[in-house]
C-alpha cells in the first residue's frame, strides 16, 4: 500500500481559514460506507442520521494555548516553543524554532520573566526536554502568555480562543483540537439525547504525531507517535451497553475512533483505563467496536485519510473527497464535515 494511493488534488482556496459563526451551520456530506452513495446536507441535520439506542462517542480533551514566544537570555534572539507532552509537573517535551538557539543549558525568557525555561536535553526528532520556572498557577501563566497552536495551513488570526475548543472540552492536554467535534452545539446534543441517543466521553490528548506527514512510500513503514488516553468505567459501560443492545457506536472524530479501537478486546468490549496509544488504522484494519464516523475532511496522503478509508474503502473515500472538492466544501480544521455510515440501517 503506497502513500500516493491516498492523494487527491485540493485547491488552496478550499482550506477554511476561519470558523463559521454558527457551529452547526457547516455542510455535511453523507457517505454510505457500503455503496459509496452520497447525500449533501447541513450539519444541523446530523440527528436525522442517529437512531434511538445508538451511542455518540466524544473526545473531551481541551486544547492548551501551547504556542509560546520568548527570547534567549544570552542573546535576545527570538524563540518559539510548542508544548507537546508534559512529563512531570514543570517539565515538558517541546518543539523549538529555531532549534539552533535551544542547545542544552540554554535559558529562554517569556513574558518579561513571568515564565522561564531551561533546555535539559535534546531527544528524538529534535524535540527538547525543558524545565519551566514560574510563580503562581501553571494554567493561569499559560493562559496569559500562550497562543492557540493552530495548524500551519491556517494563516488567519483566531479572534476567539474558544472557537478552537469543542463545547464539551474538559481535560487540558491537547496540542490540537479534535476538530470533528467543533460542529456540535448544546442544541444538537440535546436533540440527540431527546431522541434516545446515548452519549459517551473519552479523552485522548491530541499530539502533533497525528498530523505528522507520512514521509515513507510504503504506508506500513510509517510510525505513529504515542498519545495519552483515558476512558473511565462509566463511559466504557455506556459504550458496551449500547453495543450489547444492538446500537451503533458512532465516533465523533478520528481521535475518538483511535481511542476506542485501541482499548477494546477482540469482541469489541471497551476496557476502562488510561495509558498511551500509537495505534495506526489504515485499509485492511478490521474495526472491533466502531460502526460509523463523523469526521472533517483531511489532508492528502495523511494518516487521517487512511483511517477513514479503512471504515469503508479508499475508492469510496476518494470519490467522496473529489465530489467535495467539486462542490466546494470547506476543508480541514475549520471546514465542513462528513458522516460515514450505513444508510441502509
Amino acid at each position: 500500500m503506497k502513500t500516493s494511493d491516498f492523494y487527491f488534488d485540493l485547491p488552496e482556496n478550499l482550506i477554511a481559514q476561519v470558523p463559521l459563526e454558527n457551529r452547526e451551520a457547516s455542510r455535511l456530506l453523507i457517505v454510505d460506507k457500503n455503496t459509496g452513495s452520497l447525500e449533501h446536507r447541513n450539519f444541523s441535520d446530523i440527528v436525522d442520521y442517529l437512531n434511538k439506542g445508538d451511542c455518540l462517542v466524544l473526545n473531551n480533551t481541551r486544547v492548551i494555548p501551547a504556542r509560546l514566544f520568548g527570547e534567549k537570555e544570552s542573546s535576545g534572539g527570538k524563540v518559539e516553543f510548542l508544548l507537546l507532552t508534559r512529563t512531570t509537573e514543570n517539565t515538558w517535551e517541546v518543539l523549538v524554532k529555531p532549534g539552533k538557539k535551544a542547545k542544552i543549558g540554554a535559558k529562554i525568557i517569556f513574558g518579561n520573566g513571568i515564565l522561564t525555561a531551561v533546555v535539559d536535553d535534546i531527544i528524538e526528532d529534535g524535540k527538547r526536554l525543558v524545565t519551566f520556572s514560574y510563580e503562581g498557577i501553571w494554567e493561569e501563566v499559560l493562559d496569559k502568555l500562550g497562543e492557540m497552536p493552530l495548524p500551519p495551513y491556517i494563516v488567519e488570526k483566531l479572534e476567539d480562543k474558544e472557537r478552537y475548543q469543542t463545547i464539551y472540552s474538559k481535560h487540558n492536554g491537547s496540542a490540537a483540537a479534535p476538530t470533528a467535534g467543533l460542529h456540535f452545539t448544546d442544541n444538537l446534543l440535546n436533540k440527540a439525547r431527546e431522541k434516545g441517543v446515548n452519549i459517551a466521553f473519552v479523552t485522548l490528548h491530541v499530539g502533533l504525531g497525528t498530523f505528522r506527514p507520512v514521509k515513507v512510500d510504503n504506508v506500513l513503514e510509517h510510525e505513529m507517535h504515542s498519545e495519552f488516553f483515558q476512558i473511565d468505567e462509566e463511559n466504557a459501560n455506556i459504550i458496551n451497553n449500547t453495543k450489547s443492545q444492538g446500537g451503533k457506536i458512532i465516533c465523533v472524530g478520528t481521535t475518538s475512533t483511535r481511542t476506542i479501537e485501541a482499548n477494546c478486546d477482540a469482541e469489541g468490549k471497551v476496557i476502562a483505563g488510561s495509558g498511551w496509544t500509537n495505534i495506526f488504522i489504515y485499509p485492511s484494519y478490521k474495526f472491533k467496536c466502531v460502526d460509523n464516523l463523523i469526521t472533517n475532511f483531511h489532508l492528502p496522503e495523511s494518516t487521517l485519510i487512511m483511517l477513514v478509508s479503512a471504515l469503508t474503502s479508499k475508492e469510496i473515500i476518494l470519490k467522496a473527497y473529489n465530489t467535495a472538492v467539486a462542490e466546494k466544501y470547506r476543508f480541514f480544521s475549520f471546514g465542513d464535515a462528513m458522516l460515514i455510515t450505513d444508510m441502509g440501517n
